[in-house]
């Protein structure tokens, strides 16, 4: 009696339970409000950092002669950023502007720093999400190849691959690649490096280390998943390598390599700089390395916010994706529940 008793009293709480809707629900808040918190705390951190320097950067910089600004201008960019009043009150300031969409103003160019991001951004971007697509196109053809070449040592040389890949600089490769497609080939030209042809040339150079830790993972995770029973099963049965990959070991595979794609989002951003620099592209790279050869604070600020942005957006998509590949998340959360219940 004690057992069924148990037992029903377990049942009626499930049944009584949040719905997967309304569980789904609840952990995607949950996470959404975990990511602003990071967001704000990157952003206090940076404000922190650069109060603590040394003496007054900024208004080292504001009085540099070679500003040209007048002592009025300098006044009011003073009180702008409240410099004349306590680092808490700065920060107060500062943390409200942000919250409302204002970046501040540019020491060195007096320009709004939000339209010379916005000006930049678009390169940036469209290198960055180049990028991104060719390192999964890349590591998914590894990955594959890996599993199914006909021949042995294909296979085992195709393992090597992302070893290779993360040995070679970032720098390296693409200066290989516009010696033989720019100079020698005449694909593209350096003259114009917001091309089609020299975009996807610049992902190719951004791509080809950051393809190496997810090829790893998914060859990982294949290798696994290809010694499970019902990959022998379904091979029994006379299903192709090609349907078996697509339709049985790829899915089940992607849960760790949605979280890889989230974490290299760094080194997408990372590497932009780089790749924009050797490519000559007028990006957010640009926009960094003047900020920092003129100790432009509110610029390199907003620059560290927006990377905050971006890589804690894309690690939240990643946390909202992984329970709808993998349904066993929410369980287990439904688990620890029915516990505390």
């Amino acid at each position: 009696m004690p057992t069924s008793t148990g037992s029903a009293s377990v049942t009626t709480r499930i049944r009584k339970g949040p719905t997967m809707r309304h569980r789904y629900l609840r952990y995607a808040g949950g996470r959404t409000a975990q990511a602003a918190v990071v967001i704000l705390l990157a952003y206090v951190l940076t404000f922190f950092v650069i109060s603590v320097l040394p003496g007054d950067p900024i208004s080292n910089s504001l009085r540099d002669p070679q500003n040209g600004l007048s002592e009025e201008d300098i006044e009011s960019t003073i009180a702008y950023y409240g410099l004349d009043k306590p680092v808490i009150v700065q920060l107060a300031l500062s943390l409200g502007r942000f919250l409302t969409g204002d970046l501040g103003v540019s020491l060195q160019s007096n320009l709004p720093v939000g339209q010379l991001i916005g000006d930049a951004l678009p390169s940036t971007l469209a290198l960055a999400v180049t990028a991104l697509g060719v390192s999964i196109v890349l590591a998914v053809a590894i990955a594959y190849g890996s599993q199914h070449l006909p021949w042995a040592r294909a296979r085992s040389v195709l393992r090597s691959f992302p070893s290779f890949f993360l040995s070679v600089p970032n720098f390296v490769i693409g200066l290989v690649l516009i010696e033989i497609f720019a100079f020698r080939l005449n694909v593209f030209t350096t003259i114009d490096p917001n091309s089609a042809a020299a975009t996807l040339f610049a992902a190719i150079t951004l791509a080809i280390p950051v393809s190496a830790p997810l090829a790893e993972v998914l060859i990982a995770n294949l290798d696994h998943e290809s010694r499970q029973e019902y990959a022998l099963v379904a091979r029994s049965r006379g299903l192709t390598q090609t349907r078996l990959f697509a339709k049985h070991l790829v899915k089940p595979s992607m849960l760790p390599a949605v979280a890889m794609v989230a974490l290299i989002v760094g080194e997408l951003l990372g590497g932009a700089v780089i790749t924009e620099t050797i490519f000559g592209r007028d990006g957010i790279g640009v926009v960094v390395q003047k900020a920092v050869t003129s100790q432009d604070l509110p610029v390199l600020q907003a620059v560290v916010s927006l990377a905050a942005i971006v890589f804690v957006t894309v690690n939240l998509l990643a946390d909202l994706v992984s329970p709808l590949l993998d349904p066993r998340i929410q369980l287990q959360s439904a688990r620890r529940e029915l516990v505390t219940a």
